[in-house]
C-alpha cells in the first residue's frame, strides 16, 4: 500500500479483517472490490441498532416508546431493506423468520432490562470518533461509538450492543481493541482523566458485561496497533486464511481458497454481527440513519 499516509484511516473492523485473512483484506480494503451482499446476521444486527439509537433520540426527549411500538418499527425497517437476493443466510436450516425473531427477541430483552431508560445520561449516539496513534498523524484510527453515557457514579460509559448468541469471557473482554478504542477516541472530549467503563450488551442473550482500562493498557494497545499497521502495509502478497468464517465471506466467488475447496464446513460457526457485516455496509447504513423517522 502506497500514498498519502496522514489520509488512510484504519478502524477495528479493518484490522480484524486483515487478521481473520490477509486476502480478504486485500479484495476488501487495497482492490476495493464492491460488492451489495450483506450476511443475515449483520442485516439483522443493523436494525437493531438503528432501532436502540431511535429509542434513545425519543427517551431523550422526554418520550418512551412501548415495546409493541419498538417492535413495530423493528418489523417496518426490517421489511423495508430486506432483499433476499443481497442478504445471505449461511445457515440454510434458518429461515429469514427465524432471524427476525432473534432481532425481536434482542430488542425486548433490551427495553424490559433497561425500562424506563432514566438509569444514566446519554451524552452521545453513534458517536463518530477519530484520533491517531501518534504525534505525525501517520496512524489515524476511526470507529463509531454505539451510545456514550454518564454514569449516576460519574463515570463515563462506553456502550456497545451485540446481537451474536456467542458472549465472551471475562478475560477475552478485558482485552477487547475496538471499545478501548473507543476510550482513547473520546479522551479529547471527556478528559483522559475520567473514569470510563467499557459495556457490552449481549442482547440476545440477555447478559451485559463491564471492564475497564488502566493508562498503560491504553499505552500498549498504542504500541501494539502501531506494529500491526506497520505489518499490514509492509504485506505485499495477502494469502487466503481459511476458517468457519469463509462461509460468511463475501468473496467467495473470487477467493483462490474456495476455489481450491479450502473452505472448512461453517454450519456450526458462530460469527458475530462485526465480522459478519462489512463496514462499508455499516457506514452506509448510518448515514441513512438520520432520514429515519422517531418511534
Amino acid at each position: 500500500m502506497s500514498g498519502d499516509r496522514t489520509a488512510e484511516l484504519f478502524s477495528h473492523s479493518r484490522l480484524a479483517s486483515f487478521e481473520d485473512c490477509p486476502k480478504k483484506y486485500e479484495y476488501r480494503y487495497v482492490l476495493k472490490i464492491p460488492r451489495d451482499v450483506e450476511s443475515i446476521e449483520g442485516f439483522v444486527g443493523k436494525r437493531v441498532h438503528e432501532v436502540l439509537e431511535r429509542l434513545y433520540i425519543a427517551t431523550g426527549k422526554g418520550h418512551v416508546p412501548t415495546l409493541p411500538q419498538v417492535l413495530h418499527r423493528y418489523n417496518a425497517l426490517f421489511d423495508e431493506h430486506y432483499e433476499a437476493r443481497r442478504v445471505r443466510i449461511v445457515k440454510a436450516e434458518n429461515t429469514p423468520d427465524d432471524y427476525r425473531a432473534n432481532g425481536e427477541r434482542s430488542l425486548s430483552n433490551y427495553y424490559r432490562r433497561h425500562y424506563p431508560f432514566d438509569a444514566d445520561q446519554t451524552l452521545g449516539l453513534e458517536e463518530h470518533v477519530v484520533f491517531t496513534l501518534d504525534d505525525a498523524g501517520r496512524y489515524g484510527i476511526q470507529g463509531y461509538v454505539d451510545r456514550i453515557s454518564r454514569a449516576r457514579d460519574g463515570a463515563i460509559e462506553i456502550h456497545d450492543y451485540k446481537t451474536s448468541r456467542w458472549v465472551p469471557k471475562q478475560t477475552q473482554l478485558d482485552e477487547d481493541r475496538q471499545l478501548a478504542f473507543y476510550q482513547i477516541g473520546i479522551a479529547g472530549k471527556f478528559g483522559a482523566e475520567s473514569a470510563v467503563r467499557l459495556v457490552w450488551h449481549y442482547v440476545l442473550r440477555n447478559q451485559t458485561r463491564t471492564s475497564t482500562r488502566t493508562p498503560a493498557q491504553l499505552a500498549a494497545l498504542r504500541s501494539a496497533t502501531l506494529l500491526l499497521i506497520d505489518r499490514i502495509r509492509a504485506t505485499t502478497s495477502f494469502a487466503p486464511r481459511t476458517s468457519t468464517l469463509c462461509g460468511w465471506c463475501e468473496y467467495n466467488d473470487v477467493c483462490p481458497a474456495v476455489a481450491a475447496g479450502d473452505r472448512p464446513a461453517a454450519s456450526h460457526a458462530r460469527p458475530d454481527e462485526t465480522a459478519a457485516a462489512p463496514e462499508s455496509d455499516a457506514e452506509a447504513a448510518r448515514g441513512k440513519r438520520d432520514q429515519l423517522p422517531l418511534l
